[in-house]
């Protein structure tokens, strides 16, 4: 189950990349699994709008989204629309072969293991 407190370890993690690491990195989220999210809509504009502003000045990345469920696909719109026009390229996408063509990776690259 996400939750806020998965989020938060996520952010986390990322933002401790981020810092270490040399070259910006795009990003992959299966969400697939996701049945529902109990996750709302404040806290994810919130996250969004924490990414948003944390992330000015950086290179663009790109964050690809795999999402499978109509209720977890709205969560991620959210996530989309708050960081629009921002280095964060975020897209939301139905089929792993289409995140992996967007990011440049190979369908493997996305494979969970």
């Amino acid at each position: 189950m996400v939750n806020e407190a998965a989020v938060n370890k996520i952010l986390t993690l990322l933002a401790k990349k981020e810092a270490t690491s040399r070259q910006p990195f795009n990003r992959f989220t299966d969400l697939s699994a996701q049945d529902e999210m109990e996750l709302s809509f404040n806290y994810v504009f919130h996250v969004a709008l924490f990414r948003r502003l944390t992330y000015i000045g950086r290179p663009p990345v790109k964050s690809a989204f795999y999402v499978t469920n109509p209720e977890v696909a709205h969560l991620v719109k959210i996530h989309a629309i708050m960081t629009d026009h921002s280095p964060l390229q975020v897209e939301m996408f139905e089929e792993r072969e289409a995140a992996a063509n967007w990011l440049g990776v190979s369908i493997d690259c996305l494979e969970m293991e």
